[in-house]
């Protein structure tokens, strides 16, 4: 598969740094990190990557947001949860789920599943 350039959206800063060693070991380029959702907003108007990691609750808030901005701009994401229970709006439903704790064969499978 062609190397993507992947934007980070996550506040957990450990976590951020695991995805960016992992899509580095992937091959994949990340295009930076954002870990709130004023921040993802901006990356998303900017554009520049050809799809983001998005954590579903960021800093307390939902990343719905973030979500209808990427969907905007045909950008694809993969929504990364550790286990939130209510469904994603139904726009986003089709959206692939990463389950945390992340593995690196998991985040693969992810990646290469959204086209």
């Amino acid at each position: 598969m062609a190397t993507r350039s992947i934007l980070i959206v996550e506040d957990e800063s450990l976590i951020a740094m695991m995805l960016e060693d992992f899509i580095d070991s992937l091959g994949h380029q990340v295009a930076g990190t954002e870990d709130t959702v004023e921040g993802a907003l901006a990356q998303a108007e900017a554009g520049g990557f050809d799809l983001a990691i998005l954590d579903v609750h960021l800093h307390g808030r939902s990343c719905w947001p973030v979500a209808d901005a990427l969907a905007d701009r045909d950008i694809p994401f993969i929504l990364a949860t550790g286990g939130h229970t209510e469904a994603p709006p139904e726009r986003h439903a089709t959206a692939p789920v990463l389950s945390k704790p992340f593995t690196l064969n998991g985040i693969e499978q992810a990646i290469d599943s959204v086209a």
